[in-house]
């Protein structure tokens, strides 16, 4: 019998949120005695965190699971799990398509990987999709990083967008109490983390599900409070969220993003589309004309804000005239950069169901239009860069250039420069500008970084 520990792989698909969920799983799996391997093939636990917000996302799951079942039947003795979204969606289904896998489990259920498994090491397949009450999350996460990570403040989502399955697989809202998030990230800052990403899929809905309300009527807890909560947890330098939701994403957020300085001046917020018709189609519950107010704001109090987004093209029943309305946002606005997704129906949505389809032939060419708009207008605003001085936190070596380190500026561009990584690593370094392209930079470093 071999005194080697059970390795485990786990391969993730979709959204920051998943990539923060497969960090709290991976943390129990090592807490468990299993050891991380690089090589799918070489693990004796095989775990697929999924995502099925597209259909091709999906199909390739059931890809690589195919892959997995064979290696098990030469091999009983590989545990097969599929975590995430199409373990939700699809529940007992999955298991009478693959019935190789031993455990599936959908999102709320990641806290509880190492009860489950052991479920599963006594000889029962286990299906956990039940909604439940997401507890006080205790795990260490296994991080990719040393230098940035990810902190949950609110799981689930109450909106119900006709395109989208994610509240009926992540569930409903539920938020952290703000001082166990604060918690969390003072672990991080004494660990030697310099920048943290608070996540949510609507993360400005933060706290309203919590008990309490203010005498102005706002609830006691609230987003922008959050930020001044956590804005002086020591160590950490700088601080990001996502996703953002225009139909609370408030002149009060933006006025506090603009006074504290560890706030990085860059915002995600998903637009979706550019004609208030197919606005209304979708369920966002804003117009166009409201969703350019934020941005106008954002400008107003920083000039100099990055701005990214998602768009969807080929929604059921958009017009020629509707998709150019989107393009004109676009071209107005000028992305820093922009997410873009051909429309994909998903089960269990109500727009999968109407009769007014487009065709794949429409959905592809408007998907290319829109992305050369895209390279362009990020091309524009990539030029303001040039021959400035940006602060840029190292966290990577250049894999195309070893010479050269890797990290992102205060608005989220990607930026090169010739550096040892060893003495740079997790550093904030000034670099001047000396080339831009669409979505990344290249520089010099005017030594020393700041920290």
């Amino acid at each position: 019998m071999s005194n080697q520990p059970r390795r485990y792989h786990i391969t993730t698909f979709g959204c920051q949120m998943n990539k923060a969920d497969s960090e709290r799983m991976a943390g129990i799996l090592d807490t468990m005695g299993f050891a991380w391997t690089e090589e799918p093939e070489e693990a004796d636990l095989i775990l697929y965190n999924t995502c099925t917000i597209r259909d091709n996302a999906e199909q390739k799951v059931y890809s690589y699971l195919g892959r997995q079942a064979k290696r098990k039947q030469t091999n009983p003795d590989l545990t097969i799990v599929v975590a995430g979204c199409v373990a939700q969606q699809e529940g007992e289904q999955l298991l009478r398509r693959v019935p190789e896998v031993d455990l599936i489990m959908g999102p709320q259920h990641a806290n509880r990987l190492e009860d489950l498994l052991e479920q599963v090491f006594n000889g029962s397949q286990v299906v956990a999709t039940e909604p439940v009450h997401i507890m006080e999350d205790i795990t260490k996460p296994r991080r990719d990083s040393q230098i940035t990570a990810w902190v949950n403040v609110i799981y689930g989502c109450n909106e119900r967008c006709t395109y989208c399955v994610v509240p009926g697989v992540r569930g409903v809202e539920q938020s952290r109490y703000p001082e166990e998030i604060r918690r969390e990230m003072e672990e991080l800052g004494r660990q030697g983390y310099k920048e943290v990403t608070l996540l949510g899929q609507n993360i400005d809905a933060y706290g309203r599900d919590l008990p309490g309300s203010l005498p102005d009527g706002r609830h006691k807890y609230n987003f922008t409070d959050l930020l001044r909560e956590v804005h002086d947890v020591a160590g950490i330098e700088r601080l990001r969220f996502a996703t953002s939701h225009p139909r609370y994403f408030t002149e009060r957020l933006i006025r506090t993003c603009a006074e504290l300085p560890k706030v990085c001046k860059h915002f995600h917020i998903p637009f979706q589309s550019g004609d208030n018709e197919v606005l209304k189609a979708m369920s966002r519950g804003y117009t166009h004309e409201r969703y350019r107010q934020i941005i106008d704001t954002i400008r107003r109090y920083m000039p100099d804000a990055s701005i990214s987004a998602d768009a969807i093209v080929g929604f059921p029943g958009e017009t020629e005239e509707q998709f150019q309305n989107t393009l004109k946002l676009v071209e107005d606005i000028g992305f820093d950069q922009l997410n873009t997704a051909a429309y994909s129906p998903r089960p269990g949505t109500p727009a999968a169901l109407w009769d007014n389809q487009l065709d794949e032939e429409t959905k592809s060419d408007r998907l290319q239009r829109l992305n050369h708009l895209v390279s362009v207008k990020a091309a524009e605003r990539s030029q303001r860069y040039f021959g400035r001085t940006e602060y840029v936190l190292v966290e990577d070596v250049n894999p195309k250039n070893p010479s050269q380190v890797m990290g992102r500026t205060d608005g989220n561009r990607l930026t090169f420069f010739a550096g040892d990584f060893a003495e740079l690593r997790g550093k904030i370094v000034p670099v001047k500008i000396t080339e831009v392209r669409a979505f990344s930079l290249t520089g010099e470093a005017l030594l020393p970084a700041l920290c």
